[in-house]
């Protein structure tokens, strides 16, 4: 396994910033500020609700702080990408990382099943039902399966709530390294280096790119192949962080922060759910 270690570290480093910035083409910012204000505000709570639940479930359940934390980050924003995104500027382990996109895989898909089943028991409009799933749901992918049933209008209001979400990455980012910074002993500051996510200016980009200068220019078609290759790049990624996983830690590590996701999500759907 020896021989397979460069390219290991090269899909678990290198290929997943070059995935999160490709996901910049994703979020359409003028949507977002002409259609979603509301929406973005909401998703601010979203992601403050996830954040701050997350912390005192992790101190009650006595669970892995690391990997709570990029839990939260997850569940507010959008998924894997945001545990991506924030893992460097935490500093976290691959194992952590790797740990936390797992559970958030899997949790983000059977929450996506529970919300079509009792799609059709909800007293839920069309529109609100795609508010509630896009603010809820942990990846975008999560969000279009389970808004796509209930049709277009549906799925557009769905995505643009996960849209607004996405937004919140940027700023999240750079408020951790503050945060980063500001924690760090008094008498160690000077030697605290966070290096400065400079994919996020790539994923800045992509999100201008596309949402003023491509969106009209390319067609649906290369969209979608863009969109595909970048699912294909994040796989890469996500299976290099996988192969840096003991299993013996995500059987020791796992099960309580998985808890205190499920409660979390639980909390925020139920939540969502009654204030729409």
């Amino acid at each position: 396994m020896t021989f397979l270690k460069p390219g290991i570290e090269f899909s678990a480093k290198k290929l997943l910033r070059f995935a999160i910035i490709l996901y910049g083409l994703k979020l359409n910012i003028d949507a977002v500020f002409h259609q979603g204000l509301p929406l973005l505000l909401r998703g601010i709570g979203t992601v403050a609700f996830s954040i701050l639940v997350r912390y005192v479930l992790a101190k009650w359940l006595k669970a892995d702080a690391p990997i709570s934390l990029l839990l939260g980050i997850g569940t507010g924003v959008c998924g894997a990408a945001a545990i991506a995104a924030v893992s460097p500027i935490l500093k976290s382990k691959e194992e952590d990382t790797a740990i936390s996109i797992g559970i958030i895989a899997l949790m983000g898909t059977l929450f996506s099943i529970l919300y079509t089943v009792i799609h059709p028991l909800l007293p839920l409009s069309d529109s609100t039902y795609g508010a509630l799933a896009g603010l809820t749901l942990h990846e975008i992918a999560h969000v279009a399966l389970t808004a796509a049933p209930a049709g277009q209008d549906t799925l557009a209001m769905a995505l643009l709530a996960k849209l607004c979400r996405v937004f919140l990455l940027v700023p999240l980012s750079f408020f951790f390294m503050f945060w980063m910074k500001k924690r760090a002993p008094r008498n160690q500051k000077h030697q605290t280096q966070i290096e400065f996510p400079w994919f996020l200016i790539g994923f800045i980009m992509t999100s201008l790119l596309g949402s003023y200068v491509l969106g009209d220019i390319i067609p649906a078609r290369v969209s979608e192949i863009i969109s595909n290759f970048n699912t294909f790049i994040l796989t890469m990624a996500m299976v290099g962080l996988g192969l840096n996983v003991n299993l013996g830690a995500l059987k020791n590590r796992a099960l309580r922060p998985l808890i205190a996701m499920t409660i979390t999500s639980t909390l925020l759907s139920v939540l969502t759910f009654f204030t729409l």
